[in-house]
């Protein structure tokens, strides 16, 4: 499995098990997607989702509530003018009360 950090403050030199990008996100991942393989995680990282997203390059989205308040944070998707329509396609409730919720980017 290869693992990519999007990042601009970590070093290649400081990481060199994994592949380090500051820029062009847009363009990695489209190759990325281009080559035979299997699905690509992205893990964390609200705007660069956001982007990605925009971008169609994201096909499945999957969103876990986990049962605590918090008062601020990145917002999972964009704001209503730029609205992306996802249909539920899974779900999943565990016995610690977080909930998993898979949808299709369309």
């Amino acid at each position: 499995m290869k693992t990519i950090v999007f990042s601009r403050s970590q070093r290649p030199a400081d990481h060199p098990e994994v592949s380090i990008v500051k820029d062009r996100q847009q363009e990695t991942v489209a190759a990325l997607k281009a080559q035979p393989g299997k699905d690509i995680w992205l893990f964390g990282g609200g705007l660069l989702f956001r982007s990605l997203a925009q971008d169609r390059l994201v096909d499945t989205v999957e969103v876990g509530i986990v049962p605590v308040l918090l008062g601020a944070g990145v917002p999972l998707l964009p704001g209503p003018e730029q609205r992306i329509k996802l249909p539920l396609t899974a779900h999943k409730v565990r016995r610690t009360g977080t909930v998993s919720l898979e949808y299709t980017i369309t």
